[in-house]
């Protein structure tokens, strides 16, 4: 690995096991990170695993269930015990939910959402905070969706869920603007996922950006350099906005050598 802007960092990839998960988890590890992958699949997390040595990176596994949230609780103490310190989350692991009436879903159905889109990340936020205060520069990526802010029928435990998440990072920032470490969101919009086509079965995945187009941008929001708080990225006007840049890139480069 040649180009390691992350040398050194830990980091934490929650939901690693899959999608955009795997996808930050091995844009990580390319970039520098030892990455700490947790999910539910010790078999996923193995063959991710695989991948990231194969491209010379390093990985340490966790198993872990968000629903339980005792095992949640020790992945700080967990951590410290070997590091000291983490430099870097991404809190990725999420469920879409049932996707229903509101009159119609259930308890658990709705309950479940929450626990795991939003009480989980508050439990990680709970168990890593001081050990993101510990490091120099301390980051933490929250994924994030459009449902949070939109009038989508039928998704409201989701939605619900989304929008409190990002009520709670952004409360989170506030409370670190005078600490090393920066928390923000990150929105994917649509993505070729299994949580993408679970909730568009009818649609073209071919048509949709792949998880490992949001590598950079995770790569961008852990690093050192990054300097943003409380915000919430959108990832396709993130890349209009590299696209930008390297065509005035590229328009210079012709200019001078013409």
């Amino acid at each position: 690995m040649t180009d390691s802007p992350l040398s050194g960092r830990i980091a934490l990839v929650t939901g690693a096991s899959r999608g955009i998960g795997r996808a930050a988890a091995l844009g990580l590890a390319k970039a520098g990170a030892h990455v700490i992958i947790a999910a539910r699949s010790v078999g996923a997390l193995e063959s991710l695993d695989d991948e990231i040595q194969a491209i010379g990176g390093a990985a340490t596994l966790l198993q872990l269930d968000l629903k339980k949230g005792d095992r949640v609780d020790q992945v700080g103490p967990t951590i410290f015990q070997r590091w000291q310190r983490l430099d870097i989350l991404v809190a990725n692991a999420g469920i879409l939910g049932p996707l229903s009436p509101l009159g119609h879903t259930t308890d658990d159905g709705f309950v479940s959402t929450i626990d795991i889109n939003l009480i989980a990340n508050w439990r990680l936020i709970r168990t890593l905070d001081p050990l993101l205060k510990r490091s120099d520069a301390g980051r933490a990526i929250f994924v994030t969706s459009g449902a949070s802010s939109g009038k989508y029928a039928y998704w409201g435990a989701y939605a619900a869920s989304k929008a409190g998440l990002e009520a709670l990072v952004k409360t989170w920032a506030a409370e670190l603007v005078n600490t090393p470490v920066k928390a923000n969101l990150l929105n994917p919009g649509a993505t070729r996922t299994q949580m993408r086509a679970k909730a568009f079965p009818g649609e073209d995945a071919a048509t949709l950006p792949p998880p490992e187009a949001l590598a950079p941008l995770f790569v961008e929001l852990a690093s050192p350099a990054c300097e943003r708080n409380g915000e919430t990225v959108n990832f396709r006007e993130w890349r209009e906005q590299q696209a930008a840049k390297d065509a005035s890139i590229r328009s210079a480069s012709d200019a001078s050598t013409n």
